[in-house]
């Protein structure tokens, strides 16, 4: 990929550079390797999907992100019976680095920090991911009653959603029927 790169806008990107110029800064030393999760005796990949941000009006925060900032939409999802839209925005040649755009159509003030949501990662099995969580002591917030999505909580309190890679899985006990846990 070049230095830069145009979206469909016109307007000139110029931030895979400068991350990749950081980048190579900021891997200067060893890297701490993390024991990271365990399934069935081999660590389970896992993949960074995408940073959600709260929004409040909608069309200005995509002026700002796809005309100014230079990202392109890549989908988008209005759900009537919760009343939101999703959109999802991404650096020209780097779409799997995502933001979700969440915009609640209902008017909400968002002070202190509530506007960021979570961070998402998709893992091989939401279940196993979720039980071996919960042993390490940490508090599954939101189950993964559905076999597809859970949240936990970091201890600096950000929300952490875990989708299940690929489709569902059949909904398991005791997952099923597990209560939520505080907020998420």
């Amino acid at each position: 990929m070049s230095d830069s790169a145009q979206n469909r806008n016109g307007v000139i990107v110029q931030m895979v550079a400068a991350f990749s110029a950081k980048a190579k800064v900021l891997q200067s030393g060893p890297l701490k390797q993390c024991s990271g999760l365990a399934h069935n005796g081999k660590t389970a990949t896992m993949k960074y999907l995408h940073t959600m941000v709260r929004v409040n009006n909608l069309d200005e925060s995509l002026g700002f992100y796809c005309e100014k900032l230079g990202l392109n939409e890549l989908k988008r999802y209005d759900n009537d019976t919760g009343r939101f839209t999703l959109v999802f925005l991404a650096a020209p040649g780097d779409e799997e680095a995502q933001v979700e755009l969440t915009h609640n159509w209902d008017a909400e003030e968002y002070d202190e920090g509530r506007n960021f949501g979570h961070l998402a990662y998709a893992v091989d099995d939401i279940y196993a991911t979720c039980q071996q969580l919960l042993d390490a002591g940490v508090t599954i917030n939101r189950p993964p009653r559905d076999g597809r999505m859970a949240f936990v909580r970091s201890p600096d309190n950000i929300s952490i959603e875990l989708l299940q890679n690929g489709d569902a899985l059949a909904p398991a006990e005791p997952w099923a029927s597990m209560e939520n846990v505080g907020h998420w």
